[in-house]
């Protein structure tokens, strides 16, 4: 598993707030349900995602945004023929179009859940980011609105979450492919033949018992050049990336009450919990029974 499929997994919709919003010319709407991560797209019409700061981010028919929470927004109309401002998001050159009394549909998602590797993820947006494409090309977007409609039949609402964890996943899939170099180094990792299958073991296998060599052999290269190739991508050494990994996977293990940190230990590669409580509490700054407390 690759690191982007595993964070998504900490950010999956489960029972998320979904809806379709119809709105006048001349609307605006504040979001302010404090959520991790809000998605909107807009099927009809244009506007604005207008942040605390006075940011704005612009947005035509078939465009989706990301805004990270809890902070509140807004999503505003257009003034029509006025010139869009500069921004991030923004197509320069652009003008807003004369929509008369067309409405404007949007549809908006709201998640809610946190877990470590869904922060991880958001640590690599911006506050807000806006996808531009074509309503035609945004293919997750007919299915939703088809389990929008559906919503009352049985499995209505898993059918919603899934959809919308589809539009998720290609909305920064295709956000992070235009960044180019300066996408997060997990992202363009797993790509690369040396660093990629130590980033799919790592992931897929995180308590076994790596090391450094044996990382490289599942890449088929020297240990001296795993770990100069490894560490030139991701920016920190394979072992201490193995570490942090694992306990971001333990934090998430700990939130559940059931595990014993025994076998939290065990799940990310420590046969002594002893060792696991003291390698926690130098990472986190809190013993594993201190943050289960604080967080569970």
């Amino acid at each position: 598993m690759d690191p982007m499929s595993h964070m998504l997994g900490g950010i999956r919709a489960e029972g998320a707030s979904v809806s379709r919003i119809s709105l006048e010319p001349s609307w605006t709407t504040r979001f302010a349900h404090e959520s991790s991560l809000t998605m909107l797209t807009l099927v009809v019409g244009g506007g604005s995602v207008i942040l605390g700061d006075g940011s704005e981010y612009v947005m035509n028919a078939g465009d989706t945004a990301l805004v990270k929470g809890p902070e509140p927004f807004r999503l505003a109309a257009a003034v029509p023929g006025d010139s869009l401002r500069t921004g991030e998001g923004t197509r320069l050159g652009d003008r807003w179009p004369d929509q008369g009394e067309e409405r404007t549909t949007a549809v908006v998602g709201a998640y809610r859940s946190t877990r470590a590797g869904h922060e991880r993820l958001l640590r690599a947006l911006p506050q807000a980011l806006v996808l531009h494409e074509e309503t035609d090309d945004v293919l997750w977007l007919q299915s939703l609105e088809d389990a929008l409609r559906r919503s009352d039949r049985a499995g209505g609402q898993a059918m919603i979450d899934r959809v919308l964890d589809w539009g998720l996943v290609c909305t920064l899939g295709c956000w992070f492919d235009m960044q180019g170099r300066e996408a997060p180094p997990w992202y363009l990792a797993v790509t690369d033949p040396v660093v990629g299958p130590a980033l799919e073991t790592i992931h897929q296998y995180p308590a076994e018992p790596w090391t450094v060599g044996s990382l490289a052999a599942e890449a088929h290269v020297s240990r001296a050049y795993f770990a100069r190739r490894f560490t030139e991508a991701m920016g920190q050494a394979p072992l201490r990336y193995l570490t942090e990994w694992r306990m971001d996977l333990a934090e998430e293990l700990l939130s559940d009450p059931n595990p014993s940190v025994r076998e939290v230990a065990a799940a990310v590669g420590y046969s002594d919990p002893f060792a696991f409580s003291t390698a926690f509490k130098r990472h986190r700054g809190m013993s594993p029974r201190d943050f289960r407390t604080r967080h569970g």
